[in-house]
């Protein structure tokens, strides 16, 4: 893991973080970063706030988003970087996501109780203190009413893949996610290649597939992608005729494997998104 001075994917308790959004930026300047993207999953109330707050801090802030969409069957994660946060169109697609997220939120309560375990709806709800609900408020939620020894176990017993609490979404296409950031004037990026649990031909049919539909750069320096994986990336990235990115994917400052600003390099012979954004 090395040290860098930008970082272009993070996220803060307007998502799934465990940091609020200022307390992110001052970690992250601790930190040496000069370059920050606050890219929460599929909200932009973190960068929102920041901005209505007038904040302070020695270090440029580039809008960012972490959109969540499907290409068949698989899910995957598009960042999008430098976007018109007015933008309408992007705007409408939030709006839009927070509803899908509420719903699948009230269906996660309701299969929970139906699996013996009491309504954590509101609880989840504060534990998302206004972010972007997700499985991991719940699991928040049965730690702290000491249903679960960890979260680990939380998403083990209860909402994990396969269990009560795995409510699936239809999430839109990765064609429509590409044309919204185009459209904000922003940059697409496919974040984590190799952890949607795939093969590497799998890997090397998404690329290709996010290509055509007008992808614009593959992240390539990340927490747990080993060399091998980063050798194949960066073919695919000159193949493609792509950009390459890094990020921490920055949740909480618990988590070892990561902190801000702390990812393996991307190999310095591949064109990179930092040309572009700074």
């Amino acid at each position: 893991m090395l040290a860098h001075s930008y970082d272009f994917h993070t996220h803060s308790t307007a998502s799934d973080g465990t940091l609020a959004p200022e307390v992110l930026i001052e970690k992250a300047c601790a930190a040496g970063v000069k370059l920050l993207a606050l890219t929460d999953h599929d909200t932009m109330k973190g960068y929102q706030a920041l901005v209505k707050s007038g904040y302070s801090a020695d270090l440029k802030l580039i809008t960012g988003v972490e959109l969540t969409c499907k290409l068949g069957k698989q899910v995957v994660h598009i960042v999008g970087l430098n976007i018109d946060a007015d933008n309408e169109r992007l705007t409408s697609h939030l709006q839009m996501l927070d509803q899908l997220r509420m719903d699948r939120a009230k269906a996660i309560a309701l299969r929970l109780q139906k699996a013996g375990l009491p309504d954590l709806l509101e609880a989840a709800i504060d534990c998302a203190a206004g972010g972007q609900i997700g499985r991991p408020h719940f699991a928040r939620a049965l730690l702290d009413l000491k249903l679960v020894s960890d979260q680990q176990q939380a998403f083990k017993k209860y909402l994990g893949a396969g269990k009560k609490g795995d409510v699936k979404v239809e999430w839109p296409e990765l064609a429509s996610i590409i044309d919204i950031i185009k459209d904000a004037g922003g940059l697409s990026i496919l974040a984590h290649p190799t952890k949607y649990n795939l093969t590497m031909n799998k890997i090397r049919y998404l690329v290709a597939h996010y290509s055509e539909l007008g992808g614009d750069a593959l992240e390539v320096g990340y927490p747990a992608v080993t060399p091998d994986h980063q050798k194949a990336l960066s073919v695919l990235v000159e193949k493609h005729q792509l950009l390459a990115s890094g990020g921490s994917d920055f949740h909480n400052p618990a988590y070892h494997w990561t902190s801000l600003g702390c990812f393996p390099g991307v190999p310095g012979h591949l064109p990179h998104v930092l040309d572009v954004v700074n």
